[in-house]
C-alpha cells in the first residue's frame, strides 16, 4: 500500500543541497515519489509501505549529509531561526568595524585626508600589533560562523560540496594565508602586512550572515498566508452541558458536543446549527466579503465570525476533519509542491557546486602561469568562490510558490499542488457545468401572469396549492409567498399528481396548478394569449406553472434556476483573454441555450449526463485543447478528472476535492478568470527569479574569474562578490514577494 509523507530537514543551505538530498532519496527501492523544498525545508515522499519505513529514510537523508527533524522541540521556529541570525550578525558587527578600521581605516584616511589613525593602527608604523589585532578580531567571527566551517567541509570531504563548502573553502584559504603573513611579520618581514586577508575573510562571513538574516526575514513573509489561518480558529469554545455551560480548549471538544456562540464570537469547530438562527462572516475561509444568513440546519464552520444572532450548534467536524484545517493542509501541500518548471534549476544545482570548485582552481592556475602574485591568485580563487553560491537558484521558484498560493487563499482560491500553478496560464477552453456553476442551483420564481385578478392573489393561489409540495419549484413558489408576506388560503384537500401538478380543495372550489396539458384534460380554458406568454418564457429557459380555480384559468407562474449575477463578467474576463468557453448541461436544449445567449458563452451541449461530459472534455483534448473543467465537483467528478486542470467550484466544504485540481470556494465564477491570472502572474515572476538568478551567475563567474582584469578592467574583490551572492538571494526572494501585491484585473 502507498502512503504519503513528509519530513522536516535539517542542514541545507542552498539548491545543492536539496538536489543532494533528493537525489539520494530517489535511490530507496520501493520509493515512488520525492521531492525536496528548499524554502520549506521539507522533503514530500510517496512510497510502499511495505518496502519503506521511516528508519531507512532517515538512514539516506543521514547518508547524504542531513538530518530529519521529529520532534516538535527539536524544530526551530522561523521566528527563532531569524532571532538567532539577528545575534549572530550583530556579534559579528561588532568586531568587523573595529578590524575594517585596523585594516583599511589608514588607507581611508590619506584617501580622504580627512583623518589619521592612531599610531598603533597604522600598519606602516606597527606592523605586529596590526596583524595581531586583525586575528584577534577575526577569531570571534569566524567562531560565530563556525555552523559555515562544519558543514562545508563536511559535505566536501563526502564529494557532496555545497554554498557552505564554497563559503568554508575560500575563507580559509584567505584566513590561512593571513596566518602565515603574521607569522612572516613575527619574523621580522614587515612587508607581509600588505598581505593579509583577515578583513576579507570576516567580511564574507558577516555579509553571508546579513544575507541569512534578511533571506530568513523575507522567507517568514511568504508563510503569512499559512499563520493567518492558523491564527484565525479560537483557542477555547464554550459547551452547553447538562449542569450547565463550560469553557474548554478546543482540543477538547469532541463531536456531538452542544457548542453555544454569543455575537462578535468566532466559531471554535464546524457542526450544524440546532438553536437560533443569525448571519455569519465566512471572507476568511471563502473570500466573500458579505455574511451569510443561517438558520437551524445549517452548517456553519470553524474560525469563521458571528455577527448578529445568539445560537447553537452540535459539533461535526473537529481537528484535522474541519474546513479549516483542510484548507491549510492545502495550501502547505502546494506551497511544498515543485513546479515542472523548477526542474532544469534543479539540474543545474546539483552540479553547479563542482564545477564552480572547478572554476576556480583553473582561474587560479591560470593567473598563476601567467606570472601572477600569489595573492592575486588568491584573490581570484576566493572571489570565485563566493560569487558562485546557487542559492538564488534553489529559492527561485519555492518563494514565488508560497507567496502565490497564500495570495490565492485570501481569495478562495486553493491549489492542490504545483503542477495546477503551472498549468492554470496554458489553458486554452473552459468547459463549464450549468446547475451551481453558472446559475444558483435552485429555482426562483422569475415572472407572475395573471388573468384580471392582483399579482399577489394569483401568487396566494399558486402557493397555497403548493404548500403541502416537496417538489423544488413548489417550494420556489412557497418561498416568494413567504418573501411578499401574501397570506395563504386554507386547504381542505391535497393531492399531488405526478408528472402533473397539484390539487387542492381551497374555499369550496378545485385549485390546479401544474402543467398545461394536465389542465386542459381536467376542462379548464386557457385563453391564448396566456399560451402565447408561456411560449415565450418557455423559449428562453423556464418553466410555466398554469393555475386555474374552480375550473377558471387565473394565469401562469414562470420559474427558473437564474444566472448569477457576475457569471455574465466571468464570462466575458475569460474570452478577453482568448479563451473559449463551453457550457455542458443534463438540461434540455431550449434552457441550455437560454442560458448561453444570456451569458454570452460560445458553444454548449444540452442532455449531457455525468459520464457524457467526460467524453466531451476528452474530445476538446484530442482536438489540440488544454481543457480546464469548472464544476461543483461532485456530479461532475468523472469530467473533472479527465480535464487538464480541474476546477470545483463550491463552498469549499463538501466538494470533491481528490477529484479537483484547484478548489474555488466562494462559488464565484470570475474566481476562474483570476486562477489563470495569477497563474500567469506566478509564472513571469518565476521566469523573472530564474532568470536573475542564471544571469548573475553567468555575469559574475567571468568577472571573478579576472575575465575584466584581461582587457585592462578591475578585479574583483572578494568582499564585494559575497555582497553581491547575497544580495543575488535577498532579491529573488523580495521579487517573488511581489506577487503579495497582486491586484486582480476588475472582473
Amino acid at each position: 500500500m502507498s502512503i504519503s509523507k513528509k519530513y522536516k530537514i535539517s542542514g541545507m543551505t542552498c539548491a545543492a543541497c536539496s538536489a543532494r538530498v533528493e537525489r539520494f532519496v530517489k535511490k530507496i527501492d520501493g520509493l515512488e515519489k520525492a521531492s525536496v523544498n528548499l524554502a520549506t525545508e521539507t522533503l514530500s515522499v510517496t512510497f510502499d509501505e511495505d518496502r519503506v519505513n521511516d528508519a531507512i529514510i532517515e538512514n539516506v537523508v543521514v547518508k547524504a549529509g542531513y538530518g530529519i527533524i521529529h520532534k516538535l522541540e527539536e524544530n526551530v521556529t522561523p521566528e527563532e531561526k531569524i532571532s538567532t541570525l539577528k545575534k549572530r550578525l550583530t556579534f559579528s558587527l561588532l568586531f568587523l568595524i573595529p578590524l575594517l578600521g585596523f585594516s583599511m581605516g589608514h588607507m581611508l584616511g590619506h584617501m580622504t585626508g580627512l583623518f589619521s589613525v592612531p599610531h598603533f593602527m597604522d600598519p606602516g608604523k606597527s606592523p605586529v600589533t596590526v596583524a595581531l589585532a586583525e586575528l584577534l578580531l577575526t577569531a570571534p567571527i569566524v567562531m560565530t560562523g563556525r555552523a559555515f566551517y562544519r558543514t562545508g567541509f563536511k559535505n566536501l570531504i563526502s564529494l557532496a560540496p555545497n554554498m557552505d563548502s564554497l563559503i568554508a573553502v575560500s575563507t580559509t584559504a584567505a584566513i590561512v594565508y593571513s596566518l602565515f603573513a603574521t607569522a612572516m611579520i613575527l619574523l621580522g618581514n614587515r612587508s607581509y602586512v600588505n598581505s593579509l586577508y583577515y578583513e576579507s575573510a570576516a567580511t564574507i562571513l558577516a555579509l553571508i550572515t546579513m544575507g541569512k538574516y534578511l533571506e530568513a526575514i523575507a522567507k517568514h513573509r511568504t508563510s503569512d498566508a499559512i499563520r493567518s489561518l492558523l491564527d484565525l480558529a479560537p483557542k477555547t469554545a464554550r459547551v452547553e452541558f447538562a449542569d450547565g455551560e463550560k469553557t474548554l480548549p478546543v482540543e477538547q471538544v469532541k463531536e456531538g458536543y452542544q457548542i453555544v456562540v454569543r455575537p462578535g464570537e468566532s466559531l471554535p469547530v464546524d457542526g450544524i446549527i440546532t438553536e437560533g438562527e443569525t448571519d455569519i462572516n465566512e471572507s476568511m475561509l471563502t473570500g466573500e466579503s458579505v455574511p451569510v444568513s443561517k438558520t437551524v440546519g445549517d452548517e456553519v464552520y470553524g474560525a469563521t465570525i458571528n455577527t448578529t444572532g445568539f445560537f447553537k450548534y452540535r459539533a461535526t467536524k473537529i481537528g484535522e476533519d474541519a474546513a479549516l484545517a483542510r484548507i491549510v493542509r492545502l495550501v502547505e501541500d502546494a506551497q511544498e509542491a515543485k513546479l515542472p518548471i523548477a526542474r532544469l534549476a534543479d539540474t543545474i544545482s546539483g552540479y553547479f557546486v563542482p564545477v564552480v570548485i572547478g572554476l576556480a582552481l583553473i582561474a587560479a592556475v591560470f593567473w598563476g602561469i601567467r606570472g601572477e602574485s600569489f595573492k592575486f591568485v588568491l584573490t581570484i580563487f576566493v572571489s570565485v568562490l563566493v560569487i558562485a553560491c546557487p542559492c538564488a537558484l534553489g529559492l527561485a521558484t519555492p518563494t514565488a510558490i508560497m507567496v502565490a498560493t497564500g495570495k490565492g487563499a485570501e481569495y478562495g482560491i486553493l491549489f492542490r499542488g504545483g503542477d495546477a500553478l503551472e498549468s492554470a496560464c496554458h489553458i486554452t477552453s473552459v468547459v463549464l457545468d450549468k446547475t451551481g456553476t453558472i446559475t444558483n442551483g435552485k429555482p426562483v420564481v422569475t415572472d407572475i401572469f395573471p388573468l384580471g385578478i392582483p399579482e399577489d392573489k394569483l401568487l396566494g393561489l399558486a402557493a397555497s396549492a403548493e404548500q403541502g409540495s416537496e417538489h423544488p419549484l413548489g417550494r420556489a413558489v412557497t418561498d416568494c409567498a413567504k418573501a411578499r408576506r401574501v397570506p395563504l388560503l386554507p386547504l381542505a384537500a391535497f393531492n399531488a399528481i405526478p408528472g402533473c401538478g397539484i390539487e387542492a380543495l381551497a374555499l369550496g372550489k378545485p385549485l390546479r396548478a401544474g402543467k398545461r396539458s394536465w389542465l386542459e384534460s381536467e376542462g379548464v380554458r386557457l385563453p391564448a394569449e396566456l399560451l402565447t406568454k408561456a411560449d415565450q418564457l418557455a423559449s428562453r429557459g423556464k418553466t410555466p406553472i398554469f393555475i386555474a380555480h374552480g375550473n377558471v384559468s387565473q394565469g401562469l407562474i414562470a420559474l427558473a434556476d437564474t444566472v448569477k449575477p457576475e457569471s455574465i463578467d466571468a464570462i466575458r474576463s475569460l474570452k478577453e483573454k482568448g479563451i473559449k468557453t463551453i457550457m455542458i448541461t443534463g438540461d434540455n436544449p431550449r434552457t441550455a441555450r437560454a442560458i448561453a445567449e444570456e451569458i454570452g458563452i460560445d458553444e454548449y451541449r444540452a442532455g449531457v449526463m455525468p459520464e457524457g461530459k467526460a467524453q466531451e472534455v476528452k474530445l476538446l483534448k484530442a482536438q489540440g485543447e488544454i481543457v480546464a473543467m469548472v464544476g461543483d465537483g461532485i456530479n461532475d467528478a468523472p469530467a473533472l478528472a479527465a480535464a487538464d486542470i480541474g476546477l470545483a467550484i463550491g463552498t469549499g466544504t463538501d466538494i470533491a476535492i481528490e477529484s479537483a485540481n484547484i478548489v474555488l470556494m466562494r462559488s464565484d465564477l470570475r474566481d476562474v478568470a483570476r486562477t489563470i491570472e495569477l497563474s500567469q502572474k506566478t509564472l513571469r515572476n518565476i521566469r523573472e527569479n530564474l532568470g536573475w538568478a542564471f544571469g548573475y551567475n553567468i555575469l559574475g563567474i567571468p568577472v571573478a574569474m579576472g575575465v575584466l582584469h584581461l582587457f585592462g578592467g578591475p578585479l574583483l574583490s572578494p568582499m564585494i562578490g559575497a555582497a553581491a551572492m547575497s544580495l543575488s538571494s535577498v532579491s529573488v526572494l523580495t521579487n517573488a514577494l511581489r506577487l503579495k501585491r497582486i491586484k486582480f484585473s476588475d472582473y
